[in-house]
């Protein structure tokens, strides 16, 4: 298995790997951006990831034989179902070779989904207030 490229961001995650998937993953990130322009780019689990009021939205990463994107909730998955299928999935993942990327509708679609779903969940400042007491 291809240990995956370390990287500060994206970019410099995006430069370790072989053209077909850095081109894949660099599509995958537009589309990312522009369903939500306010997220922030990080790295989480070694991996590039959207960061949006300070919860992670999705990740992408390069892996031996495939890409993966990873919604951050079962539930996206399966909310999505139908439309994800003829790609291999697990609750959590979505994984697409370079051939046959993920369509631009549907990753804008996962990521409002999640955009929605993080707002309903209570952010990082209130667990950490929550356990205080």
């Amino acid at each position: 298995m291809m240990s995956k490229p370390k990287g500060a961001t994206h970019d410099d995650y995006l430069a370790g790997l072989p053209a077909g998937q850095r081109a894949a993953l660099e599509k995958l990130r537009r589309n990312i951006r522009a369903a939500a322009p306010k997220a922030e780019e990080c790295i989480s689990y070694r991996m590039p990831a959207f960061r949006l009021d300070g919860k992670v939205l999705v990740l992408y990463a390069a892996m031996a034989k495939h890409c993966s994107f990873f919604p951050g909730s079962g539930t996206a998955v399966e909310a999505h179902s139908a439309a994800l299928e003829g790609y291999s999935t697990s609750k959590g993942t979505i994984r697409f070779d370079t051939e046959k990327p993920l369509p631009a509708k549907l990753v804008r679609d996962i990521v409002r989904y999640r955009i929605v779903e993080n707002a309903a969940r209570p952010g990082p400042a209130a667990k950490r207030a929550s356990r205080r007491r």
